[in-house]
Order: C-alpha cells, then structure tokens, then sequence
C-alpha cells in the first residue's frame, strides 16, 4: 500500500506563522494543476505499481479548487494508479471555504475526509495568526460539513497564541470535541524563520510566544481527550477509536508515497526526492521532463534514525526486534544502551520490547529521540 500527496500551493492570504510554500494568489492555477496532472502521469512508474490506499491534498488551501477540479486530478490519478476501493481521500480546507454550496460541490467528487483549519474559535487568536477566516465561519463550516453528509471530519487547531488564555483554550478543544469532530490535531505555535510572524515579534508588533504557556495549554488538552475517550496516538494527533488518519500514519510507519506540485517530497523505500519550490522553476521542470529538483538514497543510519523519530511519536512505540530485524541487531544494542538514562529517569519505558515515550517525557519527544540517533552507519 502506497499514498499520493498533491501540493496546491495557493492561498487568500498568507498566516503570519506559515513557513509552507504557498503563494497569495490564484494566477497560474491552471497552468500548475496542468502541470500536476503531466507530472502524475510522468512519475506512474514510481511507486512499482503498489495500491494506492491515501490520497492528501494539502497546500497552500486546496479548498480553493472547483469540484471539477478535484474530480479531474483524481481521474488522473486513477488513470495511472491502482486505487484501492476504500481509500482514504483528504481535502485540507480553509472555513470561509467551507459554505452550503461549496460542500455540495465537494459531495459530488470522491473526497471522503476533510480536514479543516479551525485554528482557534475566537476572532482575536485568528486576527493574530492572520487566518482568512472569523470564529463564526469556523463553527459553521463543521456544522455545515455534516449537514453535507462528511463522516469523516479532522479540525486542526493551534495552542500557545498569546491572545488565547487557558480557558479559551479549554473551550476550543472542548468545542471542538462538541461539534463532532472524530479527530483532531493540535499544534503548538511555533515562530518559524523568514515568517511574518519572526518578523512582527522582533519589531515587537506582536505578543512574543510564552514556552510556559503553550506547556500548559499541551497538558490541559491531554487531559480533556482522556476525559473524552479521544486516542492520543499520535504527539499531535487524537482520534475516537477507529479514526485514524490513514495517510499521516502511512508516513510515520515509512510507507512509500509520491508527492507532486511543487515542493512537495516522495519516499520509495529508500530514496527521498524533492521537488522545485518556486511556481516557474516547478512548471519549467515538469515542461522540461527533468523530475525532481533533488534526491538522497538513505543510508541505514538514516533509515535508523529516521524510524526511531517517527515510531517514538506514536503509541505503538519503537520496536527493538523491529530495529534488529531492518537495520541489524548492532542497531538494536545500540539503542538499548542509549536508552537506559531515559528508562531511569522514566522518560521512557519498555515494555515487550517496545520503546515508548512517557506521559512526562511526550514535551521532550524529539530531544529524546535525537539522543538516540546515530551519526554514521554502525
């Protein structure tokens, strides 16, 4: 099983703390899904023919595409791909896009889920953030999102914004949760190099970020998707039982996936390739036929490492028979003997011969798991 991402690198307008290639503009949509459609064609071979189980258009807004739209990549997809009968196939879609009319539209295509960027439900947080969209847009693309008829609904939200105080951020997660959603994922506000936001806080324009603030708002929304039989199964990600993502999965358990646009990154299995980020550097390369903008073959430390970050994200945790079995059993000592400080200090734990973080370790996730990183083959 295999997963397609398609990169629709347009935006209203750009969030102060979004550090994504995207552009504020709709100039050259035809000429770039043109150009995604000669690239999906180009690149058939690429995943040796393996069914694809997901399907993810991120962005950028692809809310902005027409229904006619999504329903023609996808028939390009299924022209050169073997798609399985119950893939999982997201939108990431904007609120303000989100209307009764738009919904129908999307009724009429074959996306299955979509992921909305809530953000926060309040007008101040999303002035803030520089969000398209006001908090009364935000509560009515979910109720609208049912009324359509979409099951399968994830909302994103952000904690840690200096205008969100404790028990605004206790009503997002707990508004969120009432409004239906089977999934949610929640993020950290972070200040991103080269972002609007890095610029704003250094001019002192804006609230500077609090590290304490964005530990406690972490904490509280533990504990309400615990009190909500919400599975954290994932750093950032919760879910009711059985609502996984699919697609996001597939990438933390090192499934192959291609993805096309510009930008947007692949992985067969051993190599990782990279597309051109600029929109005309992108449509030169697809015109010219020259792939992608750059590739590295991975070496095992690289595999390792690489397993060992995304598997500690998760509840399923690191396997050591896993490890000794793909990498080698030398690979397999080495994190034993790497991992005995964090197992005394309980910021891991193993159990079965899996490594997981624990509950006081999950705000130190990727320090513990650099620590076990190795910097060559063994």
């Amino acid at each position: 099983m295999a997963g397609i991402y398609i990169h629709i690198p347009f935006c209203k307008q750009k969030c102060h703390y979004c550090n994504f290639f995207s552009v504020a503009s709709l100039a050259g949509k035809l000429n770039i899904l043109s150009a995604v459609a000669d690239e999906l064609n180009a690149r058939r071979d690429y995943l040796k023919g393996e069914e694809i189980e997901t399907i993810y258009f991120g962005g950028g807004t692809p809310s902005l595409l027409s229904g006619n739209e999504i329903n023609a990549m996808l028939k390009c997809i299924s022209t050169d791909f073997k798609v399985a009968s119950d893939a999982e196939i997201t939108l990431e879609a904007n609120p303000d896009d989100l209307t009764p009319q738009k919904l129908v539209e999307l009724g009429k295509t074959n996306i299955n889920r979509l992921s909305i960027g809530i953000q926060s439900f309040y007008d101040e947080d999303l002035a803030y953030l520089n969000r398209a969209h006001d908090a009364r847009q935000a509560t009515a693309a979910v109720k609208n999102a049912h009324a359509a008829g979409f099951s399968n609904i994830t909302l994103d939200l952000i904690y840690g914004i200096p205008t969100l105080s404790d028990e605004r951020w206790v009503s997002n997660v707990l508004n969120a949760i009432s409004l239906g959603a089977q999934h949610i994922s929640a993020y950290s506000l972070t200040m991103e190099s080269r972002t609007p936001l890095e610029y704003f806080i250094r001019k002192g324009k804006a609230k500077p970020l609090d590290e304490e603030q964005s530990i406690r708002h972490f904490e509280i929304l533990t504990e309400l998707m615990q009190e909500n039989e919400f599975i954290h199964y994932e750093i950032s990600n919760f879910c009711l039982e059985g609502w996984y993502a699919r697609h996001n999965t597939n990438y933390w358990n090192g499934r192959k996936y291609l993805g096309v646009g510009p930008s947007a990154h692949s992985y067969d299995g051993n190599t990782r390739q990279w597309n051109a980020s600029g929109i005309t550097s992108y449509l030169q390369a697809v015109r010219k036929g020259s792939g992608p903008d750059g590739a590295e073959i991975l070496t095992t430390a690289q595999h390792y490492n690489e397993y060992v970050m995304t598997s500690l994200r998760t509840m399923w945790g690191c396997s050591l028979d896993e490890i000794s079995k793909r990498y080698g059993e030398e690979y397999a000592q080495y994190i034993r003997t790497l991992s005995a400080s964090c197992l005394h200090d309980e910021k891991l734990v193993l159990e079965d011969g899996i490594l997981r973080i624990s509950g006081t370790g999950l705000l130190m996730a990727d320090a513990i798991a650099s620590d076990l990183f190795v910097t060559e083959s063994l």
